[in-house]
């Protein structure tokens, strides 16, 4: 007796998932991309820009300065070396930007104190209100700060 052998439909991919991610890709890829040619031709547009009396940063403030005092009295403005004029110099433009700007003053546990106090006045002078010394707790815990 010869057997029946019924043909089942042919199997068949779904391709609808493929195309639902594809598209979410294209969409994704449209949304993240930078347009730089528009912006070039933003800037090429001939125009008079108005002029302020006083521009602020629209940004937030900057990390903390940090002004190291070395052993033999070099100071160190965020790994450059400065004198006090200079020092008082960049603190004081860098708080006509950001008022609210903050300073940590590391002093070397060997040097002597008065460089360190005279970096603390210069800091004074320059009316920066934030104003932190870095010790190191005797215990032999990670530095901290002290206002």
């Amino acid at each position: 007796m010869p057997l029946k052998i019924n043909k089942d439909d042919e199997q068949s991919i779904n391709l609808t998932p493929l195309i639902d991610i594809v598209f979410l890709l294209i969409i994704f890829f449209m949304v993240g991309t930078r347009f730089s040619e528009l912006n070039e031709q933003e800037k090429s547009i001939q125009l008079e820009v108005p002029q302020v009396s006083e521009a602020v940063a629209l940004t937030a403030a900057p990390k903390k300065r940090v002004i190291n005092v070395l052993q033999d009295g070099t100071i160190v403005l965020d790994k450059q070396t400065v004198s006090l004029s200079e020092l008082y110099d960049e603190l004081c433009e860098t708080k006509n930007q950001y008022q609210q700007m903050g300073v940590i003053v590391r002093g070397d546990a060997n040097s002597v104190y008065q460089n360190v106090a005279n970096v603390i006045a210069t800091c004074k002078r320059a009316e920066i209100s934030d104003l932190n010394i870095s010790v190191r707790v005797a215990s032999g815990q990670s530095a901290s700060s002290l206002r």
